[in-house]
Parts: structure tokens; C-alpha cells; sequence
């Protein structure tokens, strides 16, 4: 089980939350701040509706027994999460606090001025300062503006491989581009797909787009696109990516029927643990995915790496890409802000941390090593956190990083150059003359 807009290993959940507005009759009564609590009033926090909820209402009940302003949280729906935030932001009845992904997510809410600016309040407080892995408290910032405080587990992207296979061919786990080159030739002469890709789903093409992009160019490159300059795009670097990705696909190293291939209903996955492809490179939920499809696999034959590095690359080879975590974001027009400042510190606390661990989730916080022991495969969740831990950056997927009106032109622009209806310079111009 994933946090965040993962529920049980998929992310389909992420693209449903884009569906049609939930109606808000009756849901909002009682949001927002007032002066319900028993002595000094009510915050009131949404939270994404998953399985992970559990953990936040523990925490809930927790501040609520000493504090004299209660917290009230509010699940809303994976499906409908997005809309009832959006709706609800713009009503009086707004919540206090409320569950995002940071990056693009926020910004609309940023630029309207109904954020709470933590920047000072991180800086000040060793709690919060302290408290979680530099790379994921940056990777929830925009323009170097702290907004959200880390509340969920990390999702980065890693290379996962069967160890079968690659024990069978005399393959090693692939350190660099070249390793990588080679791998695919061996396992294209066996009749093996190198890599399954979900390309149905667009988003898993994705991946593979970011982590060149910054082994490529660095993180700098994209970090100028989502701070609003699409002549980014432009940058050298975003066409060798889209250039390489051209090269892998005529390589093969997808297969040839790749485009009809899906994630969210296991088509990838399956590729994987059937060892009909070697390698998948994924978000880390694929190991509970894989958990839950294929037990004895996940169990024996699922390895996992960091993405390769690339020759000639500027980027740091200790980067990574994903999701860096959910964030808490605090209203402006909260009657209790300091309060919720305060419920927000609870979220670096080892009895938080040791909660999201029980769940399956490898939390941000800077304690969490000590904890993963008891983690359901400690090995991955030491692993996982190691590469995070190490990180210089995390850019956060940049679907999620970049406001809506950007992110559906890039998906669907990068389906066209995985499916060759677009050159790699088209894509550039596209995603230029994205409005």
C-alpha cells in the first residue's frame, strides 16, 4: 500500500481526482476555522481518502488531547479530492490546513495569496528545521518558498529488475548508460523485452523523460520550466533527452506493442514477474505492487537500483525523481495559524514516523533509519531511504510539478514521441508553444 495519490500500489487514483467537480451541498458545513472546540476552537484539515488516513486520524487524536484547539479531519475521496480543495478554497468555509503534493499542486494557491509562507518558521524551529531530509522539504518549495511541511511516506523512482533473468544471462544490475546499452542487447538477443513500460497510461513514459533530463542537464533545467519559463524547454538538454528516448525506443528496448500496454491494471507488472521483460523502471510502490500480484516473486526474484548514469551528463548521479512525499499546507485565512504551525510539527515526531513504517510507507523525516527494521522488507526500505537520504535534489514528477494547463499538453506530447508521431524537435516546439 502507497500513501499519497497511490492506493494499493496503482496510481490510477491521480487522474481520477481530475474528474467532474463534486457537488457541495451539505459537505462543507462545518469547515474551515470556528469556535467549536471545547475551549479554543476547531482546525479543520482535508486529507486524501485513502488507506493511509488511519495514520493522520492517529495523530489527530494525539494533539487533540492536549491541545485546546482540536483538530477535525475531513477524508474527502481520492476521486474527488481535487475538486471539493478547489471548491472549498474559494468558499468561506476553506479548510485550515490541507493534504497536497507540493510543486504545481500549490501554486495556483500560492499566487492567490492563500498560503501561509513557512520559510521563517522552518528556519526558526529546530523541529521543523531538523526534522526531515533536506531534498524533500526542497522539493515541496516553490520559487525557495517553503509552503508545505512532509506528512506522508517517500515515493522516488527506481530501476527494478528480475534477478532471474539477469542471473540466467550474466547480467549485472546497470551502473551506467553503456551497462544499460549492453543489457539490452543481451536481453533483446534472448527474445526478452528489455524494459516493460506501461504506455497506455502515458504517465509511465514519463519517467523515463525526467530521469534523463536531469542526468542529462541537471535539475536546474526543469526547475526553470516549472518556475514558469517555457522557453525552458528550449534547453540543449531537453532535446538530447527526447533524442535518447528516440534511440531507445527504436532500439527496442521497449518492444514493439508497448503502447498497449497499461500499469493500473497490472499489464506491466505482469511483463515483469513473468520474466517475459527484464528491467521496469518505476515509482517504488512497484514493490508493493508486486507484493500483491506475484508474493513469491517480490519475495525472491525482485531486484531494484538507481536510475543509471549517463556519460557526459552534468547532473549528479545521486539525484532522484518521483514523488519526494505529501505535504500540510496552511491556510492564510486560518483564525489558528500558530496552532496548526504546531499540529504541523507533529508530523517529524519518531511515534509519527514509527506509525507510517507499521503502514508500509518509509517516512522523511531525518529519524526514520533507525526504524525501517520493522519495515515489511527492511532491505527495500533501507535502500529507499538511503537513496533519498543521499539525494542533492528530488524533482518531483513533473506532472504534478507543473500546473494543469502544462501538464496535460506534456503528457500527451510525450505519448506522441513515445509513439513516433512526433520527432524529438517536435516535441521541443510543442512543449514551447504550450500556453
Amino acid at each position: 500500500m502507497r500513501s499519497g495519490i497511490f492506493t494499493q500500489g496503482s496510481r490510477t487514483t491521480r487522474w481520477a481526482a481530475a474528474g467532474a467537480a463534486l457537488a457541495m451541498a451539505g459537505m462543507l458545513a462545518g469547515c474551515g476555522s470556528g469556535d467549536s472546540g471545547s475551549d479554543g476552537g476547531t482546525i479543520t484539515a482535508y486529507v486524501y481518502g485513502d488507506d493511509a488516513v488511519k495514520v493522520q486520524q492517529a495523530a489527530v487524536d494525539s494533539f487533540n488531547k492536549t491541545s485546546k484547539v482540536k483538530v477535525k479531519l475531513v477524508s474527502v475521496p481520492g476521486t474527488d479530492y481535487v475538486n471539493k480543495l478547489r471548491s472549498a478554497m474559494g468558499s468561506p468555509n476553506a479548510p485550515d490546513v490541507f493534504f497536497n503534493w507540493g510543486g504545481g499542486s500549490i501554486k495556483p494557491y500560492v499566487d492567490a495569496g492563500q498560503l501561509v509562507d513557512l520559510t521563517g518558521t522552518v528556519k526558526k524551529d529546530a523541529t521543523l528545521k531538523e526534522g526531515f531530509l533536506p531534498s524533500i522539504m526542497e522539493a515541496g518549495s516553490l520559487d525557495g518558498k517553503i509552503y508545505g511541511v512532509p506528512m506522508r511516506g517517500m515515493q522516488p523512482v527506481m530501476l527494478f529488475y528480475n534477478k532471474a533473468l539477469f542471473e540466467k544471462h550474466g547480467v549485472e544490475a546497470p551502473k551506467t548508460w553503456e551497462d544499460l546499452q549492453k543489457a539490452i542487447t543481451t536481453f533483446k538477443d534472448a527474445g526478452i523485452t528489455p524494459f516493460a513500460l506501461g504506455g497506455s497510461d502515458k504517465w509511465p513514459e514519463l519517467m523515463w523523460m525526467e530521469y534523463l533530463l536531469d542526468r542529462i542537464g541537471g535539475p536546474e533545467v526543469f526547475r526553470k520550466i516549472q518556475n514558469g519559463d517555457t522557453e525552458g524547454w528550449g534547453d540543449p538538454a531537453v532535446l538530447k533527452t527526447a533524442q535518447t528516448v528516440k534511440e531507445l525506443i527504436d532500439d527496442g528496448a521497449f518492444g514493439k506493442n508497448f503502447n498497449s500496454v497499461d500499469y493500473g491494471n497490472g499489464g506491466a507488472p505482469t511483463l515483469l514477474n513473468k520474466g517475459k521483460a527484464a528491467m521496469h523502471l518505476m515509482g517504488s510502490w512497484e514493490y508493493s505492487t508486486q507484493l500483491g500480484k506475484a508474493p513469491e516473486f517480490a519475495k525472491k526474484d525482485l531486484g531494484w537500483t538507481a536510475f543509471p548514469t549517463v556519460a557526459g551528463g552534468t547532473g549528479d548521479p545521486a539525484n532522484v525523481v518521483g514523488n519526494p512525499t505529501n505535504y500540510w499546507s496552511v491556510n492564510a485565512r486560518s483564525d489558528h495559524k500558530e496552532e496548526a504551525i504546531e499540529f504541523l510539527k507533529t508530523m517529524a515526531s519518531e511515534t509519527y514516523a514509527k506509525a507510517l513504517v507499521d503502514n508500509g510507507d518509509i517516512p522523511t523525516t531525518s529519524n526514520a533509519a533507525s526504524m525501517l527494521s520493522s519495515s515489511p522488507n527492511p532491505q527495500f526500505a533501507q535502500d529507499q531511504y538511503s537513496l533519498v537520504q543521499k539525494a542533492p535534489s528530488f524533482t518531483l514528477s513533473w506532472d504534478q510539478a507543473l500546473e494543469a494547463q502544462y501538464a496535460t499538453p506534456l503528457l500527451t506530447e510525450i505519448s506522441k514521441l513515445f509513439a513516433g508521431k512526433t520527432t524529438p524537435e517536435q516535441f521541443v516546439e510543442a512543449m514551447k508553444a504550450a500556453k
